[in-house]
């Protein structure tokens, strides 16, 4: 009897053993042995699409890419609905790569060129496991933005040089209209860049205002005069010499659209242009991204890249790395982490209360879903009133929905309290990467997951780093509770244009009607041992904080622009306690001693070993 069981044993290992090495053995499939040549420019599509049939027969493929270029036409693409965040509701989105349900799937590129045709979204991960995507680049042949530069200038019109092969353009009704495949779009925005190193030029911001106001001429082919007869600005227009990038597109879809997956990677690729955000996670988890570039493609001569945030994390939960990632020439922030709040318009129970989605790129989006814990906010002074778990989710059309709860609201909960998804929230760390000059801000976070900003150099436009919070007008969410920003380099240009939120380099900004001292909203924020090079006196804006550490940080005076902010102080405290300033060091004259104190005692504040800065009321 004994014999028998060990050899039952022994077989079992036998068995065990065979289908490990069975499943270990990873399956490499190659796009272009279904027939796709690099290089050729015929669609891609249908090509992709069989060689993605063929990984779901191999749970943890390899799909290989031989290196090239790679083209995309809407022909063959799968159309779906989509409703992505902080993204227009064009529907449907136009999909040249779906990977739908896949679980271990690897794509590599090879260090191929992936090259877009219209209005579509490259690369789609819809419900995936454990994907990773690496070694490619993503581009448009006709990009949805388009550049020019400044060859004349007066006080009536600037003309403009525009490279008509790659920004074809017409002119109709006076407004300068580019047009593409199968499309065309109004020019409604125009930004200044250095033409020297590529930053926006100081101060500038949005200040060219509208662009389809603007009336526009072709003088010659690829020469456009625009000029503003009716003095509708009263904006001067730039010197010759300087770069534009002129805005036409709607933010239509992402580059790369994570929607509820998980465990998804990606490695050493580049984002050189979108129509909307570059990658944008959607209710996923455990994500990472190493080497990620979102730049313009220096080869085609351009400065800008995608039209609008780089990295962008919403609803997102368990862990965000990021590491040794690169943006330049967005048209918003590069990395923006948040949920979404949703406004109660109606009690319909104790336990049943109907919601909005208040801002119109949210609509449509799957809010919550049972089991999920929520939070109840009062919206002037956005304190937390009570907490509960979903135990039904139910839509009634895009923008409003039905929340059934396990347990009876607070007593106190009243129509236009908001609601915070506080399943959704994750832990983020954000390492040695590049955040070069951009049309906004550098890094927004808004999660009270634990948050590391570590070793990053940061030349935005305007605020390096914004923690907001607002259940008012973007109904992003939500409040912070544990960010070390440590080690990090803020260079010129950083808060050189002002734009929303842009109260100081670094700008912890809730909006809040009422702020009141006994509830603040964010919590436990140390900013230590950084390097600041400073043209400018705003340095530190808070608003709200309980547990605010300044402490070990080094400030350079720089020249490379003179002093411009209205506001006229280093540090501005608001409805702040617990906050403690100390070890600052200086070279040169550093601009902004002073410490300015508004809605809180000066006893919240204390200085300790503190040479430099002073407080003030």
């Amino acid at each position: 009897m004994k014999n028998i069981i060990h050899t039952f044993l022994f077989v079992c290992i036998l068995l065990i053993a065979s289908v490990a090495t069975i499943y270990s053995q990873t399956v490499t499939i190659s796009v272009n042995s279904f027939g796709l040549q690099p290089n050729s420019r015929i669609n891609a599509v249908p090509y992709v699409k069989q060689a993605i049939q063929e990984c779901k027969k191999h749970p943890g493929a390899i799909l290989k890419f031989d290196k090239g270029r790679y083209d995309f036409w809407e022909a063959h693409c799968t159309e779906r609905d989509y409703h992505e965040s902080n993204t227009y509701d064009h529907n449907p989105k136009i999909l040249a790569i779906l990977l739908e349900e896949l679980e271990g799937i690897t794509i590599d590129g090879s260090g191929s060129e992936f090259i877009m045709h219209g209005r579509m979204q490259p690369i789609t991960l819809h419900r995936c496991k454990n994907v990773t995507l690496r070694n490619f680049s993503i581009d448009w042949e006709i990009p949805l933005t388009a550049q020019g530069k400044v060859i004349n200038t007066t006080s009536e019109y600037m003309d403009i040089e525009i490279d008509s092969q790659q920004y074809p353009y017409i002119i109709e009704n006076n407004q300068l209209t580019f047009v593409g495949e199968g499309w065309k779009s109004v020019c409604w925005s125009i930004m200044q860049f250095d033409p020297e190193n590529h930053f926006v030029l100081p101060n500038s911001g949005d200040n060219l205002g509208w662009g389809k106001i603007y009336h526009a001429t072709e003088i010659k082919k690829g020469i456009v005069r625009l000029s503003d007869p009716k003095k509708e600005t009263n904006i001067y227009f730039p010197a010759p010499g300087t770069l534009l990038v002129l805005r036409h597109n709607d933010r239509d879809h992402a580059g790369i659209f994570v929607y509820h997956s998980e465990q998804v990677h990606m490695e050493n690729l580049y984002v050189h242009h979108t129509g909307g955000l570059g990658i944008l996670f959607q209710y996923s988890k455990e994500l990472s991204l190493n080497k990620v570039h979102v730049i313009p493609n220096a080869k085609k001569n351009r400065i800008f890249s995608g039209h609008d945030d780089g990295f962008h994390f919403m609803g997102c939960s368990g862990s965000i790395k990021v590491d040794s990632c690169s943006f330049a020439g967005l048209m918003d922030d590069p990395i923006n982490v948040h949920g979404t709040y949703a406004r109660i318009t109606k009690i319909l129970s104790p336990t049943r209360i109907q919601c909005r989605f208040m801002q119109n790129m949210s609509e449509g989006m799957e809010w919550g879903r049972t089991g999920e814990k929520i939070g109840l906010i009062e919206n002037t002074t956005m304190r937390t009133v009570g907490t509960g778990s979903i135990s039904k989710f139910e839509a009634l059309n895009k923008t409003d929905f039905i929340i059934e709860l396990t347990d009876t609201l607070p007593t106190d909960i009243e129509i236009g309290y908001a609601l915070e998804n506080l399943s959704c929230t994750p832990n983020v760390e954000i390492r040695n990467c590049h955040f070069g000059s951009c049309r906004a801000r550098g890094l927004l976070v808004s999660t009270p997951g634990k948050v590391i900003i570590e070793n990053n150099i940061f030349e935005s436009s305007g605020s390096a780093i914004l923690i907001a919070g607002d259940a008012n007008d973007w109904f992003e969410s939500g409040a912070v509770k544990d960010i070390l920003i440590r080690g990090n380099e803020f260079r010129y240009p950083c808060n050189s244009s002002l734009y929303q939120f842009c109260e100081a380099v670094i700008s912890i900004y809730p909006e809040i009607p009422k702020p009141n001292i006994d509830y603040p909203y964010h919590r436990n924020i140390r900013i230590e041992n950084n390097t600041f090079y400073l043209f400018d006196y705003p340095i530190l804006y808070a608003r709200s904080v309980d547990g605010l550490t300044f402490s070990g940080n080094r400030l350079i005076r720089d020249y490379h622009y003179t002093p411009y902010h209205y506001r006229k102080v280093g540090i501005t405290l608001e409805a702040c306690k617990h906050v403690l300033i100390s070890k600052t060091t200086t070279e040169g004259e550093v601009l902004g001693h002073n410490i300015e104190i508004k809605e809180m005692p000066s006893s919240n504040v204390k200085l300790k070993n503190e040479k430099f800065f002073k407080k003030i009321r």
